[in-house]
């Protein structure tokens, strides 16, 4: 299955068509002083709208991304599933032993989300770590075929993380990921784990809560003693994600398709429905509107379209419910970096486990580490892998150090 070099090129047929239904664009009413309250406000929409259909060049953001991020498709066969064409990014270390690296994105990112934390991975230094950067476009996300079939669920997206490792010649790697990445590479660290995998990273940490059957032990914790200021100030952010912002979780967990037609139609409903993730999942992050553009443009004008990035929660609920309230052990070492506007934030105490070698807790930043705090996020991974770190020299051979 060869590797066929990518760079972006979407048809000048796409882009008038694109402006064609922002030019037609119909705008809802909005109650005074709404703010936040019920949604994103209007006049968010209405300025970013604005900039989409006037002053906003796709051709300058398509040729930077092209210019800085080396991009790749290759087929990868999938079991029960056939052969998906598969886009990525992927770029070595001047350093020899530099470790492997599998980035895995989420909803609603994208590989873009690896374009800062890359120079940063490969930058050779006899000081820290070096690695070898794989950002793979999962399936049905940017310019990666879709799944034809049903039934496309972790267990097939860690199939095709891995398969791509080992077709690149990366046959033993790291993991790293947030929000499905985590979930992704979780699970590649339990299918391919020590033999392929040998250790993985997330910014999103999640264990089950106490539980009298499951976890008495920390129920008895839970009961006689009480957390840090910072602890209950990440048990409310938690309990606000799922009473305020988790209403995008059961409705692409139960019916993508028919919220799909809203987003595949209609660039300002798709704006609006990702920009509020965007805003309130980050910790005051500024966003710029060329860059919330450029971060909306890659879903419309994604492979299969934006309905495709959403049957992953259908797909994941309906093959493994309860994935993330119940205990799903892995054996290969584990790290996690703790940013405090994370959309679930949980007592450290509920993390531990005997694969867990490395914590890192941090003062600012949200649920898009490697974009709202690169420099944190690679800060972490250096430590967790470079000299003196609990996973030094966990992938054979490769220490990364130039």
């Amino acid at each position: 299955m060869a590797e066929t070099p990518f760079k972006i090129a979407i048809p000048e047929a796409s882009i008038d068509l694109l402006q064609q239904k922002l030019a037609l664009t119909t705008l809802p009413d909005e109650l005074d002083d709404a703010g936040w309250d019920y949604g994103v406000p209007l006049a968010d929409i209405r300025r970013l709208l604005a900039r989409w259909r006037d002053g906003y060049d796709w051709r300058k953001q398509e040729a930077q991304i092209n210019e800085e991020l080396p991009q790749f498709t290759r087929d990868i066969e999938v079991e029960g599933h056939g052969v998906l064409n598969v886009h990525y990014v992927h770029q070595k270390s001047d350093t020899v032993d530099a470790i492997p690296l599998l980035f895995v994105h989420g909803w609603p990112g994208s590989f873009l989300e690896v374009r800062k934390i890359l120079p940063l991975l490969v930058a050779a230094s006899p000081e820290h770590p070096s690695f070898h950067v794989v950002a793979l476009s999962l399936p049905g996300y940017g310019f990666s075929e879709a799944p034809k079939k049903k039934g496309f669920e972790l267990t097939q997206y860690a199939e095709v993380g891995n398969k791509l490792m080992l077709a690149l010649g990366y046959d033993e790697y790291a993991t790293q990921g947030g929000d499905w990445g985590h979930a992704i590479t979780k699970t590649i660290a339990q299918l391919y784990g020590k033999k392929h995998s040998k250790a993985w990273h997330t910014n999103l940490p999640i264990a089950p809560p106490p539980h009298p059957i499951q976890r008495p032990l920390l129920l008895l914790s839970h009961l006689l003693f009480s957390y840090s200021p910072k602890e209950q100030e990440g048990l409310k952010r938690t309990a606000w994600y799922r009473e305020k912002s988790s209403g995008y979780f059961q409705q692409q967990s139960t019916h993508p398709q028919t919220l799909g037609y809203s987003l595949a139609d209609s660039p300002i409903g798709l704006l609006a429905w990702i920009y509020e993730k965007l805003v309130t999942w980050t910790d005051n992050y500024p966003w710029e509107d060329d860059e919330v553009l450029t971060w909306i443009s890659i879903y419309w004008f994604s492979r299969a379209g934006p309905t495709a990035s959403l049957r992953i929660y259908f797909e994941m609920t309906k093959a493994n419910p309860g994935f993330f309230s119940k205990p799903n052990p892995t054996t290969i070492p584990i790290g996690h970096s703790y940013f405090p506007k994370e959309i679930v934030s949980l007592p450290r105490r509920w993390m531990k486990s005997p694969s867990l070698v490395f914590e890192s807790e941090h003062d600012g930043g949200g649920h898009f580490a490697a974009h709202e705090k690169p420099q944190e996020l690679v800060e972490d991974l250096r430590s967790m892998f470079g000299k003196g770190g609990p996973a030094f020299g966990v992938v054979p051979g490769k220490t990364g150090f130039a």
